[in-house]
This record gives structure tokens, C-alpha cells and sequence, in this order.
């Protein structure tokens, strides 16, 4: 599968920022939420219902979209989705046994991830400032994961899914532009549902039982899944994955905010200590496109003068 020509980005619009802002306080808010669930019915088959709901829901709102997709962008949109659900299971099976403002830090780490994987992937050289992201969030993953010598199962799964969260960003940029997120996220979505559905079907998929339940999987399908998932898509086709990346490194600070205020968390030191090593990671990302970007334009008023002076 061949990847399409990356789009042409114009300056980062604040609507885009501001649209990923907000969906990181959505998405932050629903660990708390699904630690309780998840106790309750099977990881696979609460995800596979809430989005099929969630693509029900899109599907029926815009049925024209899908028409506008080229045969590639398809392709893309049901690779990517399947990339998506797979983290999903991941994430979700570690919360099981990880507290939410943990697994919401440790998520958090498609953030290095991304500029980290892009790189490698495209063959790019890794500045110090990514490596040192990388010390800082393995130092933090550390503090936040190991119990004695041993990394607790549920702490490893959301490692995992943040890898695939990261491989979804920098594909999702790649192939996203204005004209194709609604029916990106659509295919998106359909491939998602059935990866889950697929993990369910063995045993049956067994449906909310409680009002708390149906209210967190609405809650998680219409806003946490089809809304967030469209303005992701339709932020990243005005921003790089590495812009997106790093306003998205709210998230997990908007997940332990309510794990504490509303999900009764302690926040202990642990918490706060290896929380902060990850967010300063994240945030460490950043200066290396700043950096290069001040050199660069540097040497652009350097040459200019030395011109000017000939």
C-alpha cells in the first residue's frame, strides 16, 4: 500500500489546536470512567459495542463521505483503523489492573513515541533532544511501572498500545487532508468495530447491564469515539503529527485531574514524580523542531547580510 503524497500544511490554525485541546479533555476523562466498567464486562465487547455505535452514528450523519475517498485513502483508512482498535484492546485490557491517572501518563507516551518512530521510519537522523526525551520518559515509565524488579502486566499492554496510538498518528497525518476526514474517520471507525467484535465473538458480546454502564459506553462512543476521533482526523490535516503530538500531551494530564477529582485517586508521589518526568519528555520533543527552526532561520538573515554585503 502505497502512501499518498503527504498534503500541503498551512500555518497551524487555532481552530485545529483548539479542536485537539478539546479532545484530550474528553479522552482524558474517560479512564476514570472505564476503570469501573471494564470490571464489570469484558474488555472486547464494551469496545466492540460502543463503536459500532459510534459508526452508526457517523456513518448515518454523513452516508456521502465514504464517496469522496479514493480507492487508496480506503485502504489507509481501514489499515489505520485496524492499528486504532488494536490499541484499543490494549489500552483498555491494561486499565483493568492499572490506575487511571497511571495508564493515562503511560499512554501519554505516543507523544515521544511519535516523533521517535517517524523518524526512524522515514530514516531521519534522531536529534539530542529527542534522545533525551527518551531518557526522560524511560525514567518516568520506571517510577510510574515497576513494582520491585518487575513490570506489572496491565503497565506493559498500555506501553504497547502507546506504540500503536503513535504508528496512528504519524499515518493518520500522512494521509489525512480537509476533503477526506469525514470519510477517513468513517472506514476508520468500521475497521475498529470490527477488530473489537472479532475479540468478542468467541464468548458472545455481552451488553451493558446498569445505567452507569449504557451511560459511559454512549458516553465513550458518541463523544470519546465518533466526535474525537473526526476532529483528530480533521485537526491533523492542518497540523504535522509532531504539532499534534505534542498538544496532545494534555491528555494524560486532563486523566489524572479526573482520576483524582472525580475517580477518588490518591495522588501519590509516585504519581506526581514519574508523571512529570513523562510530561517534561513530552515537552522536551518540542524543542528540537524550535531549535532547528531558530538556526535555520539564523543562517537565513546570516546569508542575507553576507549578500548584502557584497
Amino acid at each position: 500500500m502505497t502512501a499518498p503524497p503527504a498534503p500541503p500544511r498551512s500555518a497551524p490554525p487555532l481552530g485545529a489546536a483548539l479542536g485537539l485541546l478539546a479532545v484530550t479533555a474528553v479522552w482524558g476523562s474517560t479512564f476514570f470512567m472505564l476503570k469501573e466498567t471494564v470490571q464489570r464486562l469484558p474488555v472486547a465487547d464494551f469496545l466492540g459495542v460502543r463503536f459500532v455505535v459510534a459508526t452508526a452514528a457517523v456513518t448515518l450523519f454523513a452516508p456521502r463521505a465514504l464517496a469522496r475517498l479514493t480507492p487508496s485513502e480506503r485502504r489507509w483508512g481501514l489499515g489505520l483503523g485496524v492499528v486504532y482498535g488494536l490499541a484499543q484492546l490494549l489500552q483498555t485490557e491494561g486499565l483493568r489492573t492499572t490506575s487511571a491517572s497511571v495508564s493515562g501518563f503511560l499512554t501519554g507516551m505516543y507523544v515521544v513515541l511519535t516523533p521517535l518512530l517517524a523518524a526512524l521510519l522515514l530514516r531521519a537522523r534522531i536529534g539530542r533532544t529527542t534522545w533525551l526525551a527518551v531518557a526522560l520518559a524511560t525514567v518516568g515509565l520506571g517510577v510510574l511501572s515497576l513494582r520491585g524488579f518487575a513490570v506489572g502486566g496491565g503497565e506493559a499492554l498500555t506501553v504497547a498500545s502507546a506504540v500503536l496510538y503513535a504508528l496512528h498518528l504519524i499515518g493518520l497525518g500522512r494521509v489525512s487532508t480537509a476533503r477526506s476526514a469525514l470519510g477517513l474517520t468513517i472506514v476508520q471507525l468500521w475497521a475498529v468495530a470490527a477488530v473489537c467484535l472479532l475479540g468478542a465473538l468467541p464468548g458472545g458480546v455481552a451488553l451493558p447491564s446498569t445505567g452507569y454502564d449504557l451511560a459511559v459506553l454512549l458516553y465513550t462512543a458518541l463523544l470519546a469515539g465518533a466526535a474525537a476521533l473526526a476532529v483528530q482526523t480533521w485537526a491533523q490535516s492542518h497540523l504535522p503529527a509532531e504539532r499534534a503530538a505534542v498538544i496532545m500531551t494534555m491528555e494524560p494530564v486532563w486523566a489524572g485531574a479526573f482520576a483524582v477529582l472525580l475517580g477518588g485517586e490518591a495522588l501519590g508521589a509516585r504519581v506526581v514524580v514519574g508523571g512529570a518526568l513523562v510530561l517534561a519528555a513530552m515537552y522536551v520533543v518540542e524543542l528540537g523542531p524550535r531549535q532547528r527552526a531558530v538556526h535555520d532561520a539564523a543562517e537565513e538573515v546570516g546569508a542575507t547580510a553576507r549578500v548584502g554585503q557584497v
